[in-house]
């Protein structure tokens, strides 16, 4: 299969957009994450400010308001062209309204919550079709926060306490979107602790490469292939390519977990990674910038 057209733009969530967002706690004074300029991000790989946009809701539990605040957000960075799909169940998946927007959209956003909502609910529909022909053919952008980045992969994470993901059996994994093979995405790495729980996820799929996503920091992925890491905070990649030893096969589950040779590389903005060739970048082109001045109140 040829290199993919579309671009990928997984995002670590960030506490204004993510965590508070899904206790219902509103903290619309905190514009760090328009300030470090994701989302601008977004409107750039899309095709500028008049690119059509798509918010997907179907990982939240509190999708009205996550859905104003998405078209507040583009609001403060110029763009308007903005609609939102509050996708409950796998019925509404087959509105012929929604497939017909994905089919003329030029960007998808994903947004935070529970990313097994969106497996479960969007796994082998029509709508999930269009996306990956879309992705595959076309030059749409996919972006996803929190839940909606980790479940771009085809091996996904749904869960796992960060305290006790040392110990076999303990992080759940199961299929996700499917529109990226050979990585395994975790969102809120650093503020939730989530390095072992990524490691075990590599150490069980060690021909996938684990990225961990920061607050306020993603990873733009272009030609199923070359990473970038955007935004203000770190992204972790895992390579569990070169494992030596591993005893995860062989011990019971709740027993800790023993590793040999997993490979870390730590990224700020800027730096790239090569999937296929497992190659870090220490400067990636960030491409042509939009230039308008972001006003915030």
């Amino acid at each position: 299969m040829s290199n993919p057209k579309g671009k990928l733009i997984a995002i670590g969530g960030s506490e204004d957009k993510g965590t508070n967002l899904e206790t219902g706690e509103f903290h619309r004074n905190n514009l760090n994450f328009f300030e470090l300029g994701i989302l601008r991000r977004v409107v750039e790989e899309a095709g500028g400010f008049a690119a059509r946009m798509e918010i997907v809701t179907t990982a939240s539990t509190i999708p009205y308001e996550v859905g104003e605040n998405y078209i507040n957000a583009f609001g403060k960075i110029g763009c308007t062209n903005i609609g939102v799909m509050h996708i409950r169940n796998r019925q509404d998946t087959q509105n012929r309204e929604f497939l017909e927007r994905i089919r003329l959209c030029d960007a998808v956003m994903f947004t935070g919550g529970n990313q097994l909502r969106l497996s479960v609910t969007d796994g082998g529909t029509e709508f999930l079709s269009i996306l990956k022909k879309r992705y595959q053919e076309g030059n749409i952008v996919i972006a996803g926060t929190s839940a909606g980045a980790m479940a771009m992969s085809q091996t996904m994470i749904y869960e796992g306490n960060a305290t006790r993901a040392h110990l076999k059996g303990e992080v759940k994994m199961t299929t996700g979107l499917g529109f990226i093979n050979s990585v395994i995405i975790d969102s809120h790495f650093e503020k939730r602790g989530r390095f072992g729980r990524l490691a075990q996820a590599v150490a069980t799929n060690p021909s996938a490469i684990g990225i961990g996503l920061g607050e306020d920091t993603g990873m733009l992925i272009k030609e199923g292939n070359k990473m970038e890491a955007i935004g203000s905070g770190l992204v972790v990649i895992i390579d569990g390519h070169d494992i030596m030893h591993s005893n995860i096969a062989d011990i019971p589950d709740g027993n800790p977990v023993s590793i040999e040779n997993m490979k870390v590389h730590f990224c700020e903005k800027g730096n790239g990674y090569l999937l296929k060739e497992r190659k870090f970048l220490p400067e990636v082109s960030e491409g042509a910038v939009i230039k308008k001045q972001v006003k915030v109140d």
